[in-house]
């Protein structure tokens, strides 16, 4: 069969408006919720960034959900699929991924709902396995430790050092040393593991200084 052949059969004599299997549709629909909102509770449990966003989580379900959806749909009829591709062309997103693993969840939805709607169910159940073993190993990987930003106004040159043997065996990085007459502003980078904080204390028991702030850091910035 040509290309011609088959261009002609599925504009001409397709029975997509006459005949569609009713069943298949609904199990393919049900196969992406189900899916849409295990992404929506890994997605939830995992989430390490600072402000939780419940309507992106949302929009993993319905982005599973239209996948399936525009799939089911375009599979059926090279004409549906011509326009819907001309259709899609002119949406224009406009909304800024904070966090680039919010990308990874979009894909994820996306492509679950892609093999849904062409019912390859076991695909889309062994892909989100693996992405599910994935974010853990990586998240339990990250979680390890923390990450701090200690700010410490400090005066006199010998508080400065006992501020920095104050750190003991924990790896630590100077970021930055600031003087303003006699106050110098230290900012160091400090690596916590099971969220041993004695070092604060020790600080603060220094002659000399002044007052210490720790931040959390977890070596990213999110405009």
């Amino acid at each position: 069969m040509s290309v011609r052949d088959v261009i002609k059969k599925s504009i001409l004599e397709s029975e997509f408006y006459t005949k569609f299997d009713v069943g298949q549709i609904a199990i393919a629909l049900i196969f992406a919720v189900v899916l849409g909102c295990f992404i929506y509770l890994v997605y939830k449990k995992y989430y390490a960034g600072v402000i939780y966003s419940k309507s992106f989580a949302v929009t993993l379900v319905g982005m599973t959900i239209m996948s399936c959806m525009i799939t089911l749909a375009i599979s059926t009829n090279i004409v549906i699929s011509l326009g819907m591709v001309g259709a899609l062309s002119i949406v224009r997103f406009r909304t800024a991924i904070k966090d680039p693993l919010d990308l990874l969840y979009l894909f994820w939805a996306i492509t679950v709902g892609i093999t849904s709607g062409a019912y390859m169910y076991v695909l889309a159940l062994i892909c989100s396995v693996i992405m599910l073993i994935v974010i853990h190993i990586f998240y339990h990987k990250q979680t390890e430790g923390s990450i701090y930003v200690a700010i410490i106004h400090y005066t006199g040159d010998k508080a400065g050092d006992q501020i920095l043997q104050s750190f003991g065996k924990s790896k630590y990085y100077i970021k930055s040393r600031t003087f303003r007459k006699e106050v110098t502003e230290l900012a160091v980078e400090v690596a916590v593991r099971k969220n041993d904080l004695s070092f604060e204390e020790k600080i603060r028991d220094i002659d000399g200084v002044k007052d210490v702030t720790l931040i959390q850091y977890n070596g990213e910035y999110h405009g």
